[in-house]
């Protein structure tokens, strides 16, 4: 990847434009998408990246071969992997809105060699291109490949693994623990939507590489809630807070849900107008995000359950102590000049939380930043913090811009 895309963070709904049978016809199409706050088009096809580029949205291709359910990487020789990639980079020419290449979903370790393969020819072909794959969350099964998802012991291996088998351009995955966490009153599910964005952190950081977290913005399946505005905003705060580099959104045309951001019958719902708020405030906050490296992640008001007794506590680096009638979440971040910034991040979907912080680091200087009018207003120690449920809030103290 180039710099091209320094600026961008990357918001996409997690879905085949034209399905993944390539059958569908989308009567709200790429400008719903792009009128609902979306950075990225999600998975498209080649005829589509003109519209994209008009509509100033990045675009990763999803390839007509990949339309039928026989097709697969792991039964392919190097030579024929490169014959693919090389046939799809010549194919999609060079669409200043092409981002890169949808390769698979979900795979186990006994794909890493040839997906690996893939990665190493669109290197080879396309160099400024990205290979989008997209892993299993920590939930899945684990064990000997083939008779389990991740196919190793432990999640911690399976990413380990991806990285250095693979070698891909950033790490993406899924979790949709907090729709089936009944929103949030399972602590079981929620400890493990936690864990699994320190998880990715972790290897993140060591490999010094982004990563990217798809949520859910659909009811999953009849037993799950639907999707709110205050857990849409909690899945997307959290995200940033732990430093991820990309919200992911699945899906946005319904198949068969009763409640997604379009419905079976090519409705905008409700949905639809919450999600729109939600990525805006998402893109306000990318460009910022995308300039700092995370330092720390911090959890309060969680750790009495037995589920949550392991997830990180303060002091930081920041911060000693954080109080809330609610549960928090604390991302600490460094920018490129060293100034710190600070995301809070209020734990709960039904009740707003006032906020009051125990500060190791010297307030002078501070602001928090308006995701209402996207500037930054000056920070005052004794002033009342409010976070509504799900919401989150960057204060920092940015390097002032030349004049």
């Amino acid at each position: 990847m180039t710099d091209k895309w320094a600026n961008l963070y990357p918001i996409l709904p997690w879905d085949a434009f034209h399905g993944f049978d390539g059958q569908m016809t989308r009567r709200h199409g790429l400008k719903s998408i792009a009128d609902c706050n979306f950075t990225m088009a999600g998975f498209v096809w080649p005829e589509d990246l003109k519209a994209c580029e008009e509509l100033g949205l990045a675009a990763i291709l999803f390839n007509e071969e990949q339309n039928t359910a026989s097709f697969s990487w792991v039964d392919k020789s190097e030579e024929e992997i490169d014959d693919i990639i090389r046939c799809w980079v010549e194919r999609a020419g060079d669409s200043p809105s092409l981002y890169g290449y949808y390769i698979v979903d979900e795979p186990g370790t006994q794909d890493f060699q040839a997906l690996g393969w893939a990665v190493a020819a669109l290197n080879k072909y396309a160099p400024d291109k990205a290979a989008y794959i997209n892993l299993f969350p920590n939930y899945a099964t684990m064990g000997a490949p083939g008779s389990s998802q991740l196919g190793t012991d432990t999640y911690e291996d399976y990413l380990e693994r991806f990285v250095t088998e693979v070698k891909p351009p950033f790490i993406s995955y899924d979790s949709y623990q907090v729709q089936y966490s009944q929103d949030a009153r399972e602590a079981d599910k929620m400890a493990s939507y936690y864990t699994n964005l320190l998880q990715v952190r972790e290897v993140a950081l060591r490999h010094d590489l982004p990563w990217w977290q798809i949520v859910s913005a659909m009811q999953i399946f009849d037993a799950a809630m639907p999707p709110t505005p205050a857990t849409m905003l909690l899945q997307a705060y959290t995200t940033l807070a732990a430093g991820g580099h990309s919200v992911g959104w699945f899906t946005y045309y319904s198949y068969g849900s009763a409640h997604a951001p379009i419905d079976d019958q090519e409705r905008v719902t409700w949905i639809w107008h919450y999600l729109a708020e939600t990525n805006r405030q998402i893109k306000l906050l990318g460009s910022i995000m995308n300039q700092l490296a995370s330092t720390g992640v911090f959890f309060t008001g969680l750790q009495e359950a037995s589920e949550m007794a392991d997830l990180p506590s303060l002091p930081g680096e920041l911060i000693e102590q954080a109080s809330a009638a609610m549960p928090l979440m604390i991302g600490e971040f460094r920018g490129a000049d060293g100034e710190p910034y600070l995301m809070l991040v209020n734990l709960s979907p039904e009740r707003s939380a006032r906020v009051e912080l125990d500060w190791r680091a010297d307030t002078a200087g501070w602001q928090t930043f308006n995701v209402g009018n996207g500037c930054w207003q000056a920070y005052e120690r004794d002033a009342q913090l409010w976070l509504a449920p799900g919401m989150g809030m960057l204060l920092g103290r940015p390097a002032p811009r030349d004049s």
